[in-house]
Formats: structure tokens, sequence, C-alpha cells
């Protein structure tokens, strides 16, 4: 079984989103920030963390914000060639456009940094969910 089928059918969707309730999230990047490292990568939208977590960086598990209340709709599985490492980046509250969105920053330059998107449902269901 794929990583992708593996963690679309195991991953503990609820639990996570009530963590990220419990817990609440901090912005450290808001959408249009320049990265403190890289300075040629901007953040297209809202970027930061779930307070208390810890990932395989050592820092809180990182999560894209949204503008939609729709929960925890997806994640990507990502490796960090620059970092050399591995870890998984939440979405919360996004839309399909931002979904998209997500998808090519993380994707733009494969040389740097690679994931592998996993929805919790379907995009056609967050299409019907905004109402086309």
């Amino acid at each position: 079984m794929a990583l992708a089928d593996v963690l679309r059918k195991h991953f503990r969707w609820a639990a996570w989103e009530a963590l990220i309730r419990q817990h609440g999230l901090t912005i450290d990047r808001p959408a249009q920030t320049v990265h403190p490292t890289w300075r040629s990568i901007v953040y297209p939208m809202d970027y930061g963390y779930i307070n208390g977590t810890l990932s395989t960086d050592g820092e809180g598990v990182d999560v894209f914000v949204g503008t939609v209340p729709f929960g925890l709709v997806g994640l990507f599985a990502t490796q960090d060639h620059r970092k050399g490492d591995r870890e998984i980046k939440l979405l919360y509250n996004c839309s399909p456009t931002e979904v998209y969105l997500a998808h090519g920053f993380i994707n733009f330059d494969r040389a740097r940094m690679e994931g592998e998107l996993i929805l919790r449902q379907a995009m056609r269901t967050l299409w019907r969910r905004m109402g086309v």
C-alpha cells in the first residue's frame, strides 16, 4: 500500500482537528511573508504551527491556514531536500483554491522540497462545499 493510501486511511483526522481546537495555532509567517533564511521564498498564505506539538524537525507541526471554516481538509507528506528531513504539513480551513496554492508552493522547486497531497475528502467534495 502506498504512503498516501496509508495516511489517508489511518491518519487520525478528528484527533488532529481536536488538538488544533484545544491548543490553537500560531501563524508565524502570514501571507506574503518572506522566509527568514531563503529570501526568495514568499509564503502565499498564512503558515504556522500547532501549539504544543513537535514535528520531526524539532519544531511545531506545520500548518497552512486558509479562509473557510472547513476544518482539517488534508496534509502534505513532504521531503525537504535542503534540511534532509520528512514531515507532514497540515491544511486547515482551506478552500480548494487554497489547497492548489499550497500544493504549488510546496512543489514549486522539487530540488528543494516536494510533497504528496493527501486529502481527507475528494477535491470535488470541497468544491461542492463551496457551492460550486
